[in-house]
Parts: C-alpha cells; structure tokens; sequence
C-alpha cells in the first residue's frame, strides 16, 4: 500500500514526479543539440510507430486480490510496478489532494523499473451520470496548464471510451511535453487512465504500455 500526502494538485504531482530524477539527467536534457532535419523524420516516425505498438504483458491488475483493485481490468507491461495510492477519509487534505475534477488518484504504475522515468495513472470517481467524454473533459479542465486537446472515441469489449491527447506546460521547468488519457464510465463509477511521462519521448517510449492498457481494459 502507497499513502501520498502533501501533493498540491496535478501540477504538483508532476513536480513530485521530477523530484526523484537525479540532476544530471535534466542537465542532459537540457544541453541536448537540437535535433537536424533527419532526426526530426526520425522521430516522427518512431512516435508513428509507437502508437500501434504494444508492450509485453506483464501482469493484471483491477481484480480483486491484485496490486491495485479497480472498477476496471487490464494488463500492465512488463517490469512496471503497479502500487495502490491512498487517501484519507472524505474531505480531508489527502483527498481533496489527490483529486482531479471527477476522480480521484487511486493507482500508480511506475515505468521505472523497466527503464523509463513516468507513471502510467489510475484515477476513480463515484457513480454518477457524467459519461466518459464529460468525465475527461472535466479531468483536463482540471489540469493547470494543458491545452490543445485532441478528443476521440474507442471501444473496448463491452465499455465505450474516450481518449484525449494534450500538451501540458510546467511552470515550474517552462517546458511543454505531450500526455494522453482515457475515460470509461462503469456501473462502480468512472475511470481514468492517464500517462505522462519527464518529457515527451520519455511519453512516447512509455506509449506501447499505455496502448496495452487500453487494448486490454475490461469492466470487473
């Protein structure tokens, strides 16, 4: 069991998240030389590519008994860590904390034991009659600093499904980078799944996880 306390808000999250990277792999980052033209076709097609890619399974997680019991089922790639993420009761300051729009932060899956900094998110809400596309909306809405959303629809065995693709801009290292996130509504309440990621190709190396999840994401 994972109990988060103290996370600000999304945006907070995020900076969580960076706390745990070392200083040299921003400073990296950072004085990387931009990229020539080729490697720019080189990216776009790896990106193109990572999107009908997906990850070898590495277990399930959503049932009961797993490492993070859902409304919702679905694969997780291998080596990814999945840890159930914590609260306290209603209303105190750990939850409204973990709480974006609708949902509530309820499952992390951590990319880096399989060699990448990033989460792949499980967020959950109650019941309500909000369906999978006013759900997402609201969850971006609720992110400071996203924008340029991209909304489409999916179907997973019986559930229908909504996807969105934003940019997110940190205030906090004035860089932008790509995220995704995808809604379900279930008769136990509606479900987010987002991912992120320290830059966008962290993201789109960490895509072939997140596309296991969708392709596999079942209700319980």
């Amino acid at each position: 069991m994972q109990v988060r306390a103290g996370i600000a808000g999304r945006g907070a999250v995020h900076v969580a998240l960076l706390a745990g990277v070392v200083t040299g792999v921003l400073t990296g980052c950072s004085q990387a030389a931009p990229e020539a033209p080729e490697d720019k076709r080189a990216s776009a097609s790896a990106s193109a590519s990572a999107e009908g890619t997906v990850a070898a399974k590495g277990g399930t997680i959503g049932a009961e008994g797993s490492s993070c019991e859902l409304p919702v089922t679905f694969d997780i790639a291998e080596k990814w860590k999945a840890e159930t993420v914590e609260g306290g009761p209603a209303g105190d300051i750990a939850d409204t904390l973990l709480r974006q729009g609708p949902v509530a932060l309820t499952c992390e899956i951590d990319a880096k034991p399989a060699g990448n900094i990033g989460y792949l998110r499980v967020w959950t809400g109650e019941p309500a009659k909000d369906d999978a596309r006013a759900v997402l909306e609201a969850f971006v809405e609720a992110e400071p600093g996203a924008s340029k959303e991209t909304y489409r629809t999916f179907k997973t065995g019986v559930l229908d499904g909504v996807e969105v693709e934003y940019l997110y801009t940190s205030e906090l290292l004035d860089e932008t980078k790509k995220e995704r996130a995808l809604a379900v509504v279930t008769s136990d309440g509606p479900v987010v799944v987002h991912l992120g990621g320290l830059d966008t190709e962290e993201h789109e190396e960490m895509l072939p996880a997140y596309q296991l999840a969708k392709r596999t994401l079942r209700g319980n």
